[in-house]
């Protein structure tokens, strides 16, 4: 695998070791396939409070796909772009038309020892980068977009791009999708854990509107990567310590999760 997609591993590493903790989020297919790639992370990758961060960014994504779906009419698909080797489909309980998880050929190759395609799911190669695969994706009145952890590696125009043919195919959007920060994405050379596979470069977004005025979409609502609901599963000391490095404004200044629609 290139660098960018060795990147799947470290949060398949934090939903595993939690999941095995019985904390956060039951993700029993982390688990096993954790302990079948037997892939090496090192450094700051390893670290248990990346592992929890990594674990509550998939709980709120999979609770937030859940509620929408909640509402959904019976046409509506869900789309995971740039889904590594996530269960996600296997967590969420509520009911959808079709789900799509969507990652470069290399990465669906894994993914295919893992999952199997039913009727109502299947398994997409997808550069999010290349319009012409966008175009490829199924027509439906409307969709449920699962971004986590892509943004970062698409410059601003071909995020803008992304969004664009999205909302040209479909009549309702829903989209969660995360961000760095400017400034986050600068301290990403020196702090982020991506480098320990070999990724250099992350792109950051500080003005989200900004971002949209290309688009008819908009701001929401922003969400909490760590809301107080998933921090309390933790205990004693690494409940306290966790509230105070990453529940706070310094940590929204380097990375940000916003509903768009």
């Amino acid at each position: 695998m290139n660098e960018v997609n060795k990147t799947l591993f470290i949060p398949l590493y934090g939903r595993a070791m939690t999941s095995k903790k019985g904390i956060i989020i039951n993700d029993k297919k982390a688990e096993e396939i954790w302990a079948e790639e037997s892939f090496e992370i090192k450094g700051k990758s390893k670290s248990k409070w990346l592992a929890y961060n990594m674990a509550m960014r998939a709980r709120v994504f999979d609770d937030w796909t859940n509620n929408m779906l909640r509402t959904a009419n019976e046409d509506t698909i869900v789309i995971h772009i740039g889904c590594g080797l996530d269960s996600r489909y296997l967590r969420v309980s509520e009911k959808y038309h079709k789900w799509i998880d969507c990652d470069l050929q290399e990465v669906i190759d894994v993914r295919k020892k893992y999952y199997d395609r039913t009727e109502r799911y299947c398994m997409l190669d997808l550069d999010a980068s290349n319009t012409d695969d966008i175009k490829l994706l199924p027509n439906a009145d409307r969709a449920v977009i699962i971004m986590e952890g892509i943004s970062m590696y698409l410059t601003k125009e071909r995020l803008v791009n992304l969004l664009k043919l999205l909302e040209g195919k479909y009549n309702v959007l829903h989209i969660l999708i995360d961000v760095y920060t400017e400034f986050g994405a600068k301290a990403s050379r020196y702090k982020n854990p991506v480098k320990d596979v070999g990724v250099q470069t992350l792109n950051g977004v500080d003005d989200i509107d900004k971002l949209l005025l290309n688009t008819k979409l908009k701001v929401i609502k922003e969400h909490s990567f760590t809301p107080e609901y998933l921090v309390n599963e933790l205990k004693g000391f690494e409940r306290v310590f966790f509230k105070l490095m990453f529940t706070g404004r310094l940590y929204s200044k380097i990375y940000r999760l916003y509903e768009l629609g």
